[in-house]
C-alpha cells in the first residue's frame, strides 16, 4: 500500500503543520512558502479532476476544462477507484 511507503517522521511533521492552518489565507501563505506555484496548481488541478470524474464527466471534457493530461486523469481515476479514499473523504466534506 502506498500509505506505508509514505509514513515517516518528516511526513507526519508536514501533515501536523498543515493541520495547524485555520483559514484559506493561512493556506495560501504556507503553501506559497512550501511549494512552487506549479506544484500548488498541479495539486489543485488533480482535485478538480477528481471532482469532475465523480460527476461522471468524460476524459475529453475534463482535459478541455482543466488542461490535465490523460495520464493525470487516469491516475486520479485509479486513485478514486482503488486508492485510500482520500479524494472521496475531502470531496464529501467539501459538499457539506
Amino acid at each position: 500500500m502506498q500509505l506505508d511507503k509514505l509514513r515517516d517522521r518528516l511526513v507526519n511533521q508536514l501533515f501536523e503543520a498543515i493541520l495547524q492552518l485555520e483559514t484559506v489565507e493561512e493556506c495560501y501563505r504556507f503553501f506559497d512558502d512550501l511549494c512552487t506555484v506549479g506544484e500548488v496548481q498541479s495539486l489543485a488541478q488533480r482535485m478538480e479532476v477528481a471532482r469532475m470524474l465523480r460527476q461522471g464527466m468524460t476524459y475529453s471534457h475534463i482535459e478541455a476544462e482543466t488542461g490535465a493530461s490523460t495520464a493525470t486523469i487516469s491516475r486520479v481515476k485509479r486513485c478514486l477507484n482503488y486508492g485510500a479514499d482520500g479524494y472521496h473523504l475531502v470531496l464529501d466534506r467539501l459538499k457539506r
